[in-house]
């Protein structure tokens, strides 16, 4: 078995797509902006700002400041709630617990509403620890230097420490800290060429992590 487990958030343990994709509508409304890419093509997953550039196809910071505020501003008050936990994920994070597993979470979403969706899910006592890009100043620079944070900090030992995942970034983050690393399909990425498993189920994927 696994000691330490590091997971990502959205697209393997929740799918947040609707909740984030109403939060982004309502602020590009707000500023009477149409989207650029159709909301189907909208990427869940990176960074806040990298994802309103792609919406409305402008660097300014300023605006895209300002559309981050009205992003936050409903989704950080109820939008984080429309989360919902993929099918068997709290059977899995029940069973690591009981099991003596160490759970952390790495995420490019920012800690706030992060925390609270924990609390909502009821999900602290699973996490020894959560990471976000922002949970520091300055802000950490991307996923892989996050991980590399986390894995210091805990002191982990990389033959025993796996970090799952629905996205190729996940598993590049992985790599450069030489982490083994679990693919879930049910997620927002794609995995065109990847050696590492693939998981289409929850169970699949608890059965994997409890050998």
């Amino acid at each position: 078995m696994f000691r330490s487990i590091i997971f990502d958030l959205d697209g393997t343990l929740i799918d947040s797509r609707a909740a984030i994709l109403d939060a982004f509508g309502k602020a590009l409304a707000a500023r009477g902006i149409e989207p650029r890419i159709p909301w189907s093509a909208v990427r869940i997953g990176p960074p806040l700002t990298e994802t309103l550039r792609e919406l409305i196809g402008d660097r300014d910071e300023t605006l895209l400041d300002a559309l981050a505020e009205q992003f936050k501003a409903h989704y950080d008050t109820s939008g984080y709630r429309a989360s919902e936990v993929f099918a068997g994920v709290q059977e899995l994070l029940d069973a690591l617990t009981a099991a003596g597993a160490h759970c952390f979470l790495a995420t490019n979403k920012r800690i706030a509403p992060t925390r609270l969706i924990l609390s909502h899910l009821q999900w602290e006592q699973h996490f020894r620890d959560v990471y976000a890009l922002d949970r520091e100043t300055p802000r950490l620079r991307d996923k892989a230097t996050m991980l590399a944070r986390l894995f210091t900090a805990h002191a982990l030992a990389a033959e025993d420490t796996i970090y799952v995942g629905d996205t190729p970034e996940d598993e590049v983050a992985a790599a450069a800290n030489g982490l083994h690393f679990a693919a879930v399909t049910w997620g927002y990425g794609k995995f065109t060429a990847t050696k590492s498993p693939r998981f289409a189920t929850v169970p699949a994927l608890l059965d994997y992590l409890s050998k």
